[in-house]
């Protein structure tokens, strides 16, 4: 693990930053959403805050909900909660490799500010005083962020990413960067290795089996909440990058809607004809924080063009026995494990004895469809991929890179009938989904697979076609743990909604952590 030097540690300008996003603009957004009232500071009544239900009393353990309640109570201080992190990310880190740069010193310096400022009556917002992690592909000011390219190896972004600055103007403290592909967009990033590693770094590993795969691109980010180091952290979603390393680890993720979330501060940020593919999210042990955090990253910052000022509806509100259930099992690609199965059945259960309208229901020609267009338009990354090695000036550019970078591309006229396609079908897959408010499916067909995989250059990986055809979508979808395999290793479902229904999907994943339980220690924390 590497600490960035002290000196480059620059205090906040988080303010300044939401000043230069335009201010005016958010904070107007933020004030029409239920859970806004969570990010205003001093004047907000004690009435006003979200309730935490989470029964964890540890506080590595405990939802980001909680933590924050309990210190807005008094009850532990924010350099209590810093330094219990700090100490557990001491304790499990050098064996899982998760968080890759720290700048422990600054945090303990804005926890002690923060327990000066609750002092004095002012709360900063939702999240006063709770410690989190970043993926590393996420700029954060004054600490060294890498994206996994040996080009950015001593890079200090000036500004945070926009998420960044939500949830650090929301009172979050930062303790570090967790770790990522080259790019994200390298699959494991180095060959024959089935995880999360770079050439910098090296490799992550699970923290319920060290021989075992986070998945990524999150790997970092889902290891290290998974194992307590963090109250949460934040990914970002290309073909499944939160929702794996959520299944992977046992926690709870959301990929928002396409269009909710800005990308601005992201090494691949937006625009171009990947556009629409990537989302950025929270990812936290219970789904409660989801649902906190998610209102908090939500809403136009007047960089990334493709934002929409949609409110952000409160899951509270739902009436979760109203709700239409489709659910399947397997879909017929992937070598699928038999308790996968059995789980997904069981959720499907939970919701029909509640008495939701549940139906067994796989429109398969219609995902195949587009995961088959998926795999012929993604080759066309590769330039793009170089062009960001070239920007960054990296001559060393990971193997899965250079073979992504390889791949032989489309025509213009062969592109040009994809992308028609992928329109045309993803308007056949909304038509389908008018039918229910919600479809439950497995994350992925297998829990968390070896390491050393090895290389098969010929293999797709249809373990994965459970989730990039949402990228494509842009549909919201939740990752909760339902279950456990015969090894031990975290289960996970996917709970996925029309477009802008976050509220829907998270009462939903609610539910199943209700009957299921959700997130368990791992032997290692």
């Amino acid at each position: 693990m590497t600490t960035a030097p002290i000196s480059s540690v620059r205090p906040s300008s988080r303010r300044r930053f939401i000043g230069r996003i335009g201010a005016g603009s958010t904070l107007a957004f933020l004030a029409t959403l239920p859970a806004a009232r969570f990010a205003r500071a001093a004047a907000t009544p004690k009435s006003g805050w979200l309730v935490s239900t989470d029964p964890s009393s540890e506080l590595v353990f405990m939802s980001a909900t909680k933590l924050a309640q309990l210190i807005r109570e008094k009850k532990v201080s924010a350099t209590e909660a810093v330094k219990a992190a700090i100490a557990q990310i001491e304790k499990v880190n050098p064996r899982i490799n998760a968080v890759v740069q720290t700048c422990f010193e600054r945090a303990l310096q804005e926890a002690r500010a923060a327990d000066d400022a609750l002092a004095a009556g002012r709360i900063q917002g939702a999240l006063h005083g709770v410690p989190f992690t970043i993926k590393d592909s996420i700029d954060t000011e004054g600490v060294i962020s890498t994206g996994g390219t040996v080009g950015r190896q001593f890079y200090v972004p000036p500004q945070d990413a926009t998420v960044v600055a939500r949830v650090r103007a929301a009172g979050a403290i930062l303790l570090g960067k967790t770790n990522t592909p080259e790019f994200t967009l390298a699959g494991g990033g180095i060959p024959g290795i089935s995880t999360t590693a770079n050439i910098i770094y090296g490799i992550t590993k699970n923290p319920y089996d060290l021989r075992r795969s986070t998945a990524g691109s999150s790997g970092g980010a889902g290891a290290i909440v998974a194992a307590g180091g963090a109250s949460f952290d934040i990914g970002s979603d290309y073909g499944g990058s939160i929702r794996m390393p959520a299944h992977n680890n046992g926690i709870a993720g959301l990929k928002p809607t396409f269009g909710r979330v800005p990308r601005t501060g992201h090494i691949v940020d937006f625009g171009g004809i990947f556009d629409s593919w990537q989302e950025l999210g929270p990812m936290a042990r219970r789904v409660e924080d989801l649902g906190l955090i998610g209102a908090l990253l939500s809403g136009p910052d007047d960089l990334d063009a493709a934002m929409v000022p949609m409110p952000w509806n409160d899951p509270a509100a739902v009436e979760v026995k109203s709700l239409r259930i489709g659910f399947y099992a397997a879909n017929g690609v992937a070598d699928i494990t038999p308790e996968t199965i059995e789980i997904v059945k069981k959720v499907a259960s939970y919701f029909s004895d509640l008495g939701c309208s549940v139906k067994e229901d796989y429109p398969k020609s219609i995902i195949m469809e587009l995961e088959e267009i998926r795999s012929k338009i993604s080759p066309v990354s590769g330039p793009g991929l170089l062009r960001l090695a070239e920007k960054w000036g990296t001559k060393a550019i990971s193997p899965t890179i250079t073979a992504r970078a390889s791949q032989t591309l489309p025509t213009t006229a062969e592109l040009t009938e994809l992308l028609e396609k992928q329109d045309a079908n993803r308007s056949r897959l909304l038509s389908w989904m008018q039918s229910y408010d919600i479809v439950i499916n497995p994350a992925m067909a297998k829990p968390a697979q070896p390491l050393n995989a090895g290389v098969d250059p010929n293999a797709r990986r249809p373990g994965t076609s459970y989730m990039g055809v949402h990228n494509t979508s842009g549909y919201p979808v939740a990752v909760v743990r339902a279950g456990t395999s015969p090894e031990g290793l975290p289960i996970g479902v996917q709970i996925i909604g029309q477009p802008w229904t976050e509220d829907k999907v998270l009462a939903a994943a609610a539910f199943v952590e209700s009957r299921t339980g959700g997130y368990i220690k791992p032997a290692i924390a």
